[in-house]
């Protein structure tokens, strides 16, 4: 299998992208190319050589092959004529954010008939905007947190007590994210959070619950589940934190729970997933309070694509590569048309 890296993207996350792409390069020993999308939405072919932080920031990878989406692949222009760009089976989705998440890549690649690992557009509408994966998990049965949505326009009135965490509705890696614990504290986080999104996500900030991730696919009629993460950080990762988060390759230790929470994991993992994610590898980031397995959020392009939560991570990628969804074709016969022309009898002139 020859899988190329698309990275990139145009959103607040697109050094996030560009950190997970180089922390794959570690990892991953099959034929690899990548593929750099920039803001302005132009495709480059980056040599793994040159699979550095600072080739993208000086802009030094506009020297680089520029590609353009054909059906079934990319192509570059040669000397006399364009030409296929070789050696891809499949193109790994990891643009996070924006239009790696949103559903914009995943109709791209759809639309051109290319296969991908990643979320489809459904999967991509409903896991990128916070307030509608709650409205999911609700509808699969998964509890999630309380939670008020506000507008940029709205009033600005707290239905629940203080501290709260302010969320960016549609932004991930906590890009904006506040925790408020007094009235005094609201505004200026409002005001954080409108920098990004025009609608915020606000939740009650419960101290001391218990965290814990689970990364994984459904390949055939086979789960491919990761091992479960505690994740051993403070109350809240900043971005900062999650920058460095983007970037590891170092297997993590299993967390040490029982069988029975194990379980409810795995099984709530598994209703989150459903067939909404099928050809994608994700992580779900749930809370444990009371017993109760929380939801929340889902991560449908997670950083550096979770492998750090693998034992066989090429494996994974392997497998899931060759059981994608597939489009249905569909050809248009024109039998309506022709039989529309037929009741009107012969053309004339």
């Amino acid at each position: 299998m020859r899988l190329a890296i698309l990275f990139g993207g145009a959103s607040y996350e697109h050094e996030i992208s560009i950190v997970s792409a180089i922390a794959l390069k570690k990892v991953l020993k099959l034929p690899l190319t990548f593929i750099f999308l920039n803001a302005e939405g132009e495709f480059y072919h980056i040599p793994i050589d040159k699979m550095k932080s600072n080739h993208f920031s000086s802009g030094a990878y506009k020297k680089d092959d520029r590609l353009r989406l054909v059906r079934g692949g990319f192509e570059k222009q040669g000397f006399l004529k364009a030409k296929r760009l070789e050696g891809v089976d499949v193109v790994l989705n990891l643009v996070h954010g924006g239009q790696g998440e949103d559903g914009t890549i995943s109709a791209l690649f759809d639309f051109y008939h290319i296969p991908y690992i990643g979320p489809r557009k459904e999967a991509s509408v409903l896991s990128f905007n916070k307030w509608l994966t709650k409205l999911y998990a609700q509808a699969v049965g998964i509890q999630t947190i309380d939670y008020q949505r506000l507008s940029i326009d709205s009033e600005r009135t707290i239905d629940c007590d203080y501290p709260i965490i302010v969320k960016p509705l549609r932004l991930g890696s906590s890009i904006g994210v506040s925790i408020v614990k007094s009235a005094k504290e609201l505004d200026f986080a409002l005001d954080v959070a409108f920098e990004f999104d025009d609608e915020v996500l606000i939740e009650p900030f419960i101290e001391g619950i218990e965290e814990y991730n689970i990364a994984g696919c459904r390949v055939g009629d086979e789960w491919i589940l990761s091992r479960i993460e505690a994740p051993q950080k403070k109350a809240f990762l900043d971005f900062e934190q999650k920058y460095l988060d983007f970037s590891r390759t170092e297997s993590v230790s299993e967390a040490d729970i029982d069988l029975a929470l194990e379980e409810r994991l795995k099984a709530s993992f598994q209703r989150v997933y459903g067939s909404l994610f099928e050809g994608a590898l994700i992580r779900c980031d749930f809370f444990v309070k009371d017993g109760e397995v929380i939801l929340n959020e889902i991560n449908p392009i997670p950083g550096s694509m979770a492998n750090y939560l693998f034992d066989d991570f090429e494996a994974v990628i392997s497998k899931l590569s060759s059981h994608l969804p597939t489009q249905r074709s569909i050809q248009p016969d024109y039998r309506y048309i022709h039989q529309v022309q037929s009741a009107k009898g012969p053309k004339i002139g």
